[in-house]
């Protein structure tokens, strides 16, 4: 990746993580106009959800943004027609180099993206390399408990807090994409009962940082427990 140049923005938490979008070199410079977040998209005939980057003119307003892929794609290669759709190739939604960009018919989107969930797939992506280097999120590090949050219904509406029965998660791995295809699908930290993820081998490569925030969850809540009265 020698003289490879990237930009990397930070989405903020979503999904129960911290997520980051790829940008090419030359689309860096949105980040001066342009707020990014995190948004889920979430299949109305209960096939899971995807989380995307979201970005909005700072001076229009939140409601004027759009998928910074359909952004992209309109600023280098034209409108997106009725009926089409601006897809990630690699599978990784949040991956927006315009390489990793195509523009599909709505009918076949699924023949041409491959499948994160591979784990020689996912390994190999650009995004996985790229986040597997990043230094641990500075408010992450200092502020574990108190960096807001958005947590995401079975409709794709963002709510207050967590509801057990219908919440999607993101494994917590930084630059694992899986995400729950089913409500609860992912096994959870036994210690801490907050983080999931997709599989053990995730977990294993996460816990030399998550375990500087882990916390039993029984001892923590009897020590915050008001004294008696």
């Amino acid at each position: 990746m020698s003289g490879f140049k990237l930009g990397i923005v930070r989405l903020g938490r979503a999904a129960g993580k911290v997520k980051y979008a790829l940008l090419d070199e030359r689309d860096i410079s949105l980040v001066e106009n342009y707020a990014f977040e995190a948004r889920m998209d979430v299949d109305k005939d209960g096939n899971g959800a995807k989380l995307y980057a979201y970005a909005y003119d700072v001076n229009k307003g939140r409601n004027s943004g759009q998928y910074l892929q359909d952004l992209l794609w309109e600023k280098h290669c034209g409108g997106v027609a009725p009926g089409w759709k601006v897809v990630h190739r690699n599978g990784v939604t949040v991956d927006n180099r315009l390489e990793n960009l195509i523009i599909v018919s709505d009918g076949l989107v699924d023949k041409h993206i491959d499948q994160p969930s591979n784990k020689a797939n996912r390994e190999q992506s650009l995004y996985w390399i790229a986040v597997q280097q990043l230094q641990i999120d500075p408010l992450e590090q200092h502020f574990p408990d108190h960096i807001y949050n958005k947590y995401y219904n079975c409709n794709g509406e963002i709510i207050e807090k967590e509801e057990d029965n219908c919440v999607y998660y993101e494994c917590h791995y930084p630059p694992c994409t899986n995400i729950e295809k089913e409500i609860r699908e992912f096994s959870i930290c036994g210690r801490c009962q907050d983080v999931r993820y997709c599989g053990t081998y995730c977990q294993q490569k996460d816990w030399p940082i998550h375990k500087r925030h882990c916390r039993d969850r029984r001892r923590q809540s009897s020590a915050e427990r008001p004294p008696d009265r």
